[in-house]
Order: structure tokens, then sequence, then C-alpha cells
């Protein structure tokens, strides 16, 4: 494997690339990485915290070969297993919620919390009548029994037109975010497709964080916390020149841009010294940084600039650039790129209003009921810029289908089609011979219950009229009263 291969495959293990780029001074494949001890890669330069943490990325071994030595297993430690004590807190409802629940049960409504809750906001601060109350259930009961689905509704069918027809007019463009420069934000039908395939990593991943407190008024303080959220590294802050002569590389910061960025000339001394390449031979002298090689060697210098030039100063990974926006009197912050987890630890975020695109990073830092949410308002963003008005509650059925069972799956051969019970209507959307021959291998029965399947076999499909059965059966000996 070549060396930019395992660069990317570390990357793509949530590796950042200060740390690939430390593995890569010594191992050149995952095997070996995986197979070094967090010792070895401590002396390499990473902290016992990021030596773990990469093994546990990586998957570590827990059996070594030796050449000349019989195998030996030496037994993975037993896991640890703490008890997770359940936290429950009840709701506290308000008089509003507590009279209109009363009303409802009265009557036999079966009316969701949710819209309970909905009306009791819509009308806290008014003085309302009894009547006007159980006007009001009686309404709302009219309207929920109306809009649901009759038994035996082919919803999913309905869903997947309602979804794909608007689909077919959408635009393949990628746009720049409204009112803010330079930042990319991918729309249209590409997006939709990032949606419903579940991507790991968004095309153009972004943030969207409202600040609150004196950072949401003052434009000084704003930008502060915008420096504290983009990376900065070091050719942000400074220039880098090469002393052959002395076999050193000297550091020329610029003032200016250490003041935009809340730095000090000790702050990079103190980050450089932390990056193995240059540990211990960083030095402040003159307004300047000097680095001096240990070693005569022109190799030994070139490493040497090649670690400093992109080592990460201050900012949170994955957070490319931080861009502010004034909306609605108050300040924001749009990024390129996305760091949820680490996003919601800076002081001046408003951290209940912080949004991503990225629906997979919502569900590992929030849990899978955030990342439901995630792919309706998405989805319904999405397609409300494309000016198409899709009814939420198909978007609803997608998104449950594809959080249903704890993980956040996607919507083809690797997911919710591919995990469908009957064997045709798995192999009547990919692969069709395979999934055909493993079942017959297995000896995999279809109880042909849904559409696709009956479809193929040439009867009825069990939805609407097709799921009913009428049958009369008169009476012997019976006589008209005419």
């Amino acid at each position: 494997m070549a060396k930019k291969d395992t660069l990317k495959a570390l990357v793509s293990r949530d590796i950042s690339e200060e740390v690939a780029g430390l593995l890569l001074t010594k191992y050149s494949t995952l095997s070996m990485v995986s197979a070094a001890s967090a010792e070895d890669l401590v002396d390499l330069g990473l902290t016992e915290e990021e030596a773990e943490s990469t093994l546990r990325k990586i998957g570590k071994r827990t059996t070594r070969t030796v050449p000349g030595t019989p195998k030996t297993k030496i037994a993975a430690p037993e896991p640890k297993t703490e008890s997770i004590e359940e936290v429950f807190h009840k709701r506290n409802l308000s008089p509003a919620e507590i009279k209109l629940k009363e009303i409802a049960d009265k009557q036999g409504s079966a009316l969701p919390m949710k819209i309970i809750t909905d009306i009791a906001n819509g009308i806290e601060r008014a003085d309302l009548s009894d009547d006007i109350y159980t006007r009001l259930v009686a309404t709302a009961d009219r309207m929920y029994t109306s809009h649901l689905m009759d038994k035996n509704e082919s919803t999913g069918v309905m869903a997947a037109h309602s979804i794909g027809e608007p689909g077919t007019q959408m635009n393949m463009r990628t746009f720049h975010y409204a009112g803010v420069a330079n930042i990319n934000v991918t729309q249209g039908l590409p997006r939709l497709i990032e949606i419903v395939d579940a991507r790991r990593v968004p095309s153009t991943p972004s943030m969207e964080i409202p600040l609150t407190g004196i950072a949401a008024e003052d434009e000084s303080v704003a930008r502060h916390v915008a420096s504290e959220i983009e990376v900065t590294s070091l050719l942000d802050i400074a220039s880098v020149e090469t002393d052959i002569t002395n076999m050193r590389l000297v550091i020329v910061p610029n003032a200016r841009k250490m003041v935009q960025r809340g730095l000090t000339e000790g702050d990079v001394v103190e980050r450089l010294n932390k990056v193995k390449a240059v540990r211990g031979l960083v030095k402040s002298a003159d307004l300047q940084i000097i680095i001096t090689s240990d070693e005569p060697s022109y190799k030994k210098l070139q490493v040497m600039y090649d670690a400093v030039k992109t080592a990460k100063i201050k900012g949170i990974d994955g957070i490319a650039r931080a861009v502010l926006n004034k909306s609605g009197g108050s300040w924001k912050i749009i990024t390129e790129g996305s760091n949820l987890k680490e996003v919601l630890k800076v002081e001046g975020v408003n951290a209940n209003k912080v949004m991503t695109n990225s629906i997979l990073e919502v569900a590992d830092v929030l849990g899978i009921e955030a990342a439901r949410n995630s792919i309706i308002r998405e989805a319904m963003m999405t397609l409300g810029e494309a000016g198409l008005d899709v009814d939420i509650r198909h978007i609803m059925l997608v998104a449950d289908l594809m959080t249903n069972d704890g993980q956040v799956k996607a919507i083809g051969r690797h997911g919710v089609s591919g995990k469908k019970s009957s064997v045709l209507a798995r192999a009547a959307f990919e692969i069709t011979a395979a999934h055909l021959l493993h079942a017959a291998m297995v000896g995999e029965l279809d109880s042909l219950e849904g559409v696709t399947e009956n479809i193929i076999v040439g009867q009825p499909v069990t939805l609407g009229t097709g799921a009913v059965n009428l049958i009369y059966t008169p009476k012997k000996g019976e006589r008209s009263n005419e």
C-alpha cells in the first residue's frame, strides 16, 4: 500500500492529518500501525490519549508474530461493563396542556401529546372560555383524523412517488451559502441523494452556529469565537524561511494576523514544541522563532519544514473556515467543515441551536432521535429551496424507516432495500442473480406479502381493495317478504 493510500485510509478513520503524518514517518501500512503498541506510538510523538484513540480507530491486533517463533495468542482483556443508570425526567404540564388533555380524554379523542402541546403554546397568554377550549380540541381532532392514512393504504409507494417525482425537477447545481461569500453548500438532487444514502461525510460539510450572550451582539467578540473554531495553521499567521547555511528554519510571525487570531509568540512556540519532528528545538529570538536542526542533514531540515508548515496552532479539527454572518439582529458563524462534538464545547456558542448538515455526526453526538429530526429537516429544506412542496409525512416515513433500528441506514442495497425479508423484492432491486442463488442455497422462503414480489408472480397486491375479501352466503329457503 502506497503511503498516500495509507494516509487516505488513516484520515477516513477520523485520524487527524497531523497524527497520520507522524505515523507515516515510521509505518507504511495500516497493519504495521495496528501491530504497534501504545508505547511505540508515544515514542513517535503522540500523547497517550492520541495513541490509544488511534489504535482503537484502526483496530488493535491482539496477536503479534515474530519470524522464527511459534505463534502465540494473546487473550484480549475482558471488557469492563458498567451499569447504566436510567435517567427519567417527568415533564410538568402547563395548566393549558392539562385542560386540553382532560377535554380530549372526555371526548375520546386520540390526539397526540405533541399536538396538544402546540395548541397550548399558541394560546398560552390568551384568556379563553371553556367552550373555546372544547371547540379547539374538536377541530384539532377532526383535522388530525382526516389526515390519517386509511387501513391497507400503500404508504410506502405513495411516499416514494411523492418524493421521486418532484426529485426529477430538481437542479444539479451547487450554491453559495445565502449571504455568505465563498461557503459552498450542495443543494438540489445531489444533496437529496446524500441524505437518503446516509453518507458518512457530506460533499460540502457545513455548520450554522448561533452565538449567545455578548458574542451575539458584539462583532469583535463574535470574531474571537470564530477564531477559536477555525483551524489556524502556521502558514496562516507566519512565513517560514529555510536557512541552509546554519541548518535552521526561521519563522517570521505576521503581527496583524497574530492579533486577529488572538495568538502570541509564546502560544506558537508552545504549540510547535509539541510537534514530534521539532520537539525541544523551537526557540524565540528577536521577534522571530528559530528551529535549529539537531543534526547536519538536509533531509532532516526538509522533514522539519514539512512538519511545521501545516502544524495546527489553534482551532477545531475539520473546520477549514469560519465566517461571520448577521441575521435577525444577532451574529452567527457559518463554517466550511463540521465537528459538532467539539463546537458544542466552545464558550459563546448557543449549543441548543447549533446545526450541521452531517446527519451521521448528529447521530453519533446527539443520538438517533436527533438524527431522525435532522433527516426530516435537511430533506424538507432541500426540497423547499428548490421550490417543491412535499408533504412532510412522506419525509417522516422515510426518516422513520432509516432510523427505526437505532442506526442510520441508507435507502439502498446496503441498507433498507438490502434488508427486506422478501427474496424477490431484494432481487428486483439490484444484483438479481446473487440474491436468488443465495436464497436457493440456504432454502429461503418468500411469503409474498409486499408489492414488488406479488407483481413479479402476477397476483393481486395485498393493499387497498386487494387486502379485502367480501363473502356473502345466502340462507337456504330464504324467501322475500313480497
